[in-house]
């Protein structure tokens, strides 16, 4: 199947550094299931992924791009289906310049959680997701070692 014919969708790992550990902004669904994911949503007709990543963070998460610094060199893409139509979804890393910035959240999460790794990833539940938070974690260590 081609990637147009997959629901595309995009959004942002949001992270903050908090002494010295990654601490990372999971939103909790407000559907039924309630599950937690980075802030992320379809990509718009004649709207690139990165547009649409910024445009959901703010949207979801209140947070505007100028307070937001993307991450050079990390990106991950994931797939999967959703009611049996195919789905990608890519996400890149994205540090919150101000980490006591307020969130801000829409009508489609009932909560958030700034959370360290372990933590992250016990939220998020899904395997790929949580293989894609331990990939950006791995990514920021290198990545601040430097």
């Amino acid at each position: 199947m081609s990637r147009f014919n997959k629901v595309r969708a995009s959004g942002l790992i949001i992270f903050r550094r908090v002494s010295e550990e990654f601490e990372y902004l999971l939103l909790k669904s407000s559907r039924p299931e309630g599950h937690w994911t980075p802030p992320k949503g379809h990509v718009d007709r004649g709207e690139s992924e990165m547009e649409a990543a910024i445009r959901e963070t703010e949207e979801e998460a209140g947070l505007r791009s100028e307070q937001l610094t993307v991450i050079d060199g990390f990106q991950r893409i994931l797939e999967y289906n959703v009611e049996k139509k195919p789905k990608s979804v890519v996400y890149w890393a994205a540090e919150l310049k101000n980490p006591t910035a307020t969130v801000s959240l829409s009508n489609e999460h009932v909560e958030f959680s700034w959370a360290p790794l372990v933590k992250s990833c016990d939220l998020a539940g899904f395997p790929d997701l949580v293989s894609a938070l331990e990939d950006c974690e791995e990514f920021l260590q290198n990545f601040y070692s430097k």
